[in-house]
Parts: C-alpha cells; sequence; structure tokens
C-alpha cells in the first residue's frame, strides 16, 4: 500500500465559525468533567500527547510534523508517482510545505504527522475531525468522528503488512485517546485497492461508495467496540 489518499476537498476549507467551534470544545469540556487548557491539536485531543506504540514491527510514534525537518522528505515521498496519483502534490518541495503549513496554521482540526518507526521517519498522516471537514458534506457522519489520511513513504515498507498493522494502530490510539469519538473514518479512492485492502485488514468494513469533488471514494469505518472502550 503506497498511500490511503486525501481528499481533493481541504479540511481547512469548511469554514467554521469560533461559536461553532467553541460549541465542541465546550462539549468535550463537559464530557471530561473539569476545566483544560486547549491549544494546539486541542480539537483531537493533543495528538502530540499520543505518546508511542509497541507493535508487530516495531515501536511506533506518531509525531506531529516540523516543517524544516520533515517536508524535505515528506516532498519527496508526494513525488513518488505511487503516492503522486492519489495525493496530487507533485512537484517542488514548497507544494508540499504550503499544503502543511496551511494545516498547521488552522484551528486544530487536522494534525499532519510523520510516523516514525524505531526511530526512521517512514510514513506520512493526517489526523483530521471528520465532522468538521468537507467530507461531511457527501456522506452522513458524528460528532467527533475521526478521519485518517496516510502514505507510507517508501517503496521497502510497502506490500509487507506494515501499512494494514500501521492503520490498525492509529486507529487503537485513537480510539483510546478520544474517548468521545465512536468511530474513525478514511476516504481512499476506489481504485486505490490496496488502500482499501489494508484498511479491511485493519478492521475496518466497507460503508459506500462516495462521490466527492474529484474522486470517487471508499467510505471505510471502524465503529468503536466493547473492547475499545477507555
Amino acid at each position: 500500500m503506497a498511500s490511503a489518499d486525501a481528499s481533493a476537498d481541504d479540511t481547512l476549507d469548511l469554514h467554521l465559525p469560533e461559536e461553532f467551534v467553541a460549541l465542541f470544545r465546550k462539549e468535550e469540556h463537559d464530557l471530561a468533567g473539569t476545566e483544560t487548557t486547549r491549544t494546539g491539536d486541542d480539537l483531537l485531543d493533543r495528538v502530540v500527547e499520543w505518546g508511542p506504540a509497541v507493535t508487530a514491527v516495531g515501536v511506533f510514534h506518531l509525531v506531529p510534523v516540523r516543517v524544516e525537518q520533515d517536508v524535505p522528505v515528506i516532498s519527496r515521498w508526494m513525488n513518488d508517482p505511487a503516492v503522486a496519483a492519489f495525493w496530487e502534490l507533485t512537484g517542488p518541495q514548497s507544494v508540499t510545505e504550503e499544503h502543511v503549513r496551511a494545516q498547521l496554521a488552522g484551528d486544530g482540526r487536522s494534525v499532519p504527522c510523520v510516523g516514525v518507526l524505531d526511530g526512521v521517519p517512514m510514513s506520512y498522516w493526517e489526523i483530521y475531525r471528520a465532522d468538521l471537514d468537507p467530507l461531511a458534506r457527501y456522506c452522513p457522519v458524528r460528532p467527533h468522528d475521526t478521519g485518517l489520511h496516510l502514505l507510507i513513504g517508501d517503496v521497502a515498507d510497502r506490500g509487507q503488512g506494515v501499512g494494514t498493522t500501521l492503520i490498525s494502530t492509529v486507529t487503537d490510539l485513537v480510539l483510546a485517546r478520544r474517548p468521545a469519538c465512536t468511530r474513525v473514518l478514511a476516504e481512499p479512492d476506489v481504485r486505490n485497492t490496496a488502500s482499501v485492502a489494508a484498511f479491511l485488514g485493519a478492521g475496518f468494513r466497507f460503508s459506500a461508495e462516495v462521490d466527492l469533488s474529484a474522486k470517487r471514494a471508499a467510505l471505510m469505518i471502524r465503529d468503536r467496540t466493547p473492547c475499545d472502550l477507555p
């Protein structure tokens, strides 16, 4: 699996009034039952603090992107033809940098991360609020639904089941760290059969084909189960 591609509709294109964002923050406060200080990726319950996870393929850690350090390698991955076919962020490094900076400058509804396996950067992830995403224009979503975009950077890490393992790991992290989230969603291009297979292998179910603005997507869903209760 090279990539679970991002939607052509950017997460940040869906403008939300500040009072609407504040409503979600109040809801999260009420659920927690305590006052918290919210900065950065607060809409996703502080991805930066999720920490590492031990997996069958090594110790995996989602690290929020640091532009100067990470964008050069992410840009190289974006220009791999197997990735470019679905992410459409080919070109000079500035193309990737603009995409990443827009998320980092946003309100925290999408957090770009590098996936580090045994200390080596090897994948790119976007953890996003699906209920605050343009995806919500095309299919029913629930409050706090969390979405995943990802790509596996190097050919050596593809086709070995690594993607399936890491999707399962990240989904487990989402459900463990986001108690208000009841579902994790993904919307790979229906042509990206390797990506769809990886999500199925990670416990997702195929829900429907959805016509987004620039692709026909396979809507993949993993529901919270009693085993996933925090």
